[in-house]
């Protein structure tokens, strides 16, 4: 069986095979799950970054195999930092100031990683990383999930009537118990002349649910719109 991995992780015809084949496999796992969320990256494009990664590292191998002049890391080493630019392309900032696309992003770079192991011929770190990973992303989303709906922290979208309500909303949020933070007051070219909207991180001194939060928030009078980020 070791001897059978040994020749497997040097450069030849089965080991070719066997990692592009695992790398197809391993960024179609991870890719289908974020394609099934509806994700900017899914399945074609993790299985391309794994398999590219992996195409890099067999390259990096045979240079050095045959010409015994490249340093064996150098090119996994430019995937890793260079991966990120690609990975910064899933990630944007909605109208309302929402963050979105960093776990995608993430595990776009951690595809690239599994494809980097497969490629250098280290199976077992790929098999076993890959799976941890579709595991993260496709059951502990709800626990995440669970994690944010616990806290007394919320980012909100807010919009009003006019500027000068802004004030009063300050103290009518203290008022009710809540502390507000990171404002973040934003021009809006669909809002009529005289509304505002803001974008602001609401932390409530009571134990409420966000719905509740959202509701107290949302009865203040002159607050024409209100939504969770």
């Amino acid at each position: 069986m070791i001897e059978g991995l040994d020749y497997l992780r040097e450069l030849n015809i089965a080991s070719i095979c066997l990692r592009i084949l695992l790398s197809l496999i391993i960024g179609g796992i991870l890719g289908l799950e974020r394609g099934k969320n509806n994700r900017p990256a899914g399945f074609r494009t993790y299985i391309l970054v794994c398999l590219g990664s992996s195409i890099v590292m067999m390259t990096n191998q045979y240079v050095y195999q045959i010409f015994g002049a490249s340093d064996p890391t150098r090119m996994g080493a430019q995937v890793i930092s260079g991966i990120g630019f690609l990975g910064a392309g899933t990630i944007m900032v909605t109208g309302r100031q929402q963050i979105k696309g960093i776990t995608t992003a993430a595990g776009m770079w951690t595809s690239a990683c599994c494809g980097l192991a497969i490629g250098t011929g280290f199976y077992e770190g790929a098999i076993v990383g890959g799976i941890i990973v579709f595991l993260i992303m496709e059951f502990l989303e709800k626990t995440d999930s669970i994690i944010r709906k616990r806290s007394n922290i919320i980012d909100v979208y807010l919009e009003f009537n006019g500027k000068k309500l802004f004030s009063t909303f300050l103290t009518y949020a203290r008022e009710h118990d809540f502390e507000i933070s990171n404002i973040q007051i934003n021009k809006n070219k669909h809002l009529k002349t005289g509304e505002l909207s803001v974008v602001l991180t609401l932390e409530s001194h009571k134990k409420r649910t966000h719905e509740e939060m959202l509701s107290i928030i949302g009865s203040m009078e002159d607050v024409t719109f209100v939504e969770k980020l």
